[in-house]
């Protein structure tokens, strides 16, 4: 078992946040079900904890009532290749949340997500310092990440 397991609290959204979650990312899975008991909380026989693998990584969603909700200061970053990659992401984890800028989304439960593709994170890192401020000025006028926008704005076409 991983040693960091990142535990996400939903109100009464977590089984179904987790089906929706696994059905987006490759090699991804519900791991277990835990439900409550006579002992509450919440009523006898729903589901408590929701422990499933996205991509590998693994994370526990608690049903815990409405007390908390997701703030963008906690977001979950997708590493992506190529167009094609953050355009699925984009579309499958914003479907029925809210675009935000900079390659941040919130997905219909709530919870943050950075798509981001790893072009931006070269040209920003690019020692030339044109090249890393060309490259921040273009995404931060964005809010899905363009590839090829940020490639224009490097060569100073945008």
């Amino acid at each position: 078992m991983q040693k960091i397991v990142t535990f996400l609290w939903f109100d009464e959204q977590a089984e179904e946040a987790a089906r929706y979650y696994t059905a987006i990312f490759e090699d991804s899975r519900i791991v277990d079900i835990q439900r409550y008991g006579d002992a509450g909380p919440r009523t006898d026989g729903s589901v408590m904890t929701v422990t499933f693998e996205l991509a590998g990584q693994r994370f526990v969603a608690l049903n815990g009532g409405p007390e908390f909700r997701f703030s963008e200061a906690i977001s979950l970053f997708v590493d992506c290749g190529p167009q094609s990659e953050v355009d699925y992401f984009w579309e499958r984890l914003g479907a029925g949340g809210a675009e935000g800028d900079c390659g941040w989304l919130t997905d219909k439960y709530g919870l943050s997500w950075q798509i981001v593709p790893r072009r931006l994170m070269e040209l920003q890192s690019d020692p030339d310092p044109e090249t890393s401020q060309r490259a921040m000025r273009a995404m931060l006028g964005m809010k899905k990440i363009d590839i090829q926008g940020l490639e224009d704005a490097v060569r100073g076409r945008a």
